[in-house]
């Protein structure tokens, strides 16, 4: 079956036979496969009034396990943002009542962010939906396969997630 990439790696093949375009045959469906990701989640996020940046913050301090909090700087770590973007996020998660400050006891001048019940239960509820739907984006591959997709895209991915920012 043929799709977007082939086409546009056989135009820059017929117009730049100079050129080596084989990355193209992954990455460019690997960005079209993120685009395609992204519009399926922002659509379940919607159904659940999130955003997804703040699916990605309070998913964090759901993961974190109880009491459900972290750092500003852990959660700069986890979701790739800065350190003025994550104070807005938690302005603007706090309030609409899903996050909460608390002091940090193991340091006077800091704060952790918590999760509230009702942060957690947007948190829960999206999740589950959202496995939903990407179970079904991944329904045409066999477990094998997508151990296998899983395993190759690690391997791209790590050397990104490894290398200290």
């Amino acid at each position: 079956m043929e799709d977007e990439v082939d086409r546009l790696v056989a135009a820059w093949r017929r117009e730049r036979p100079d050129l080596d375009v084989e990355p193209l045959e992954v990455l460019s469906r690997v960005s079209r496969l993120a685009r395609h990701l992204d519009r399926a989640r922002r659509q379940v996020f919607a159904e659940h009034r999130l955003e997804s940046w703040e699916f990605d913050v309070l998913t964090a301090l759901r993961r974190a396990g109880s009491p459900y909090q972290l750092s500003p700087g852990q959660l700069l770590t986890q979701t790739l943002v800065t350190s003025g973007t994550m104070t807005n996020r938690i302005d603007r998660l706090a309030r609409k009542g899903l996050v909460e400050r608390l002091p940090d006891p193991s340091d006077r001048r800091g704060v952790l962010v918590r999760l509230t019940a009702s942060g957690q239960r947007h948190a829960d509820e999206a999740l589950a939906e959202l496995l939903v739907h990407e179970r079904a984006i991944l329904g045409d591959l066999t477990g094998a396969q997508r151990r296998e997709l899983a395993a190759l895209l690690r391997a791209l991915t790590a050397p990104f997630d490894n290398t200290p920012a």
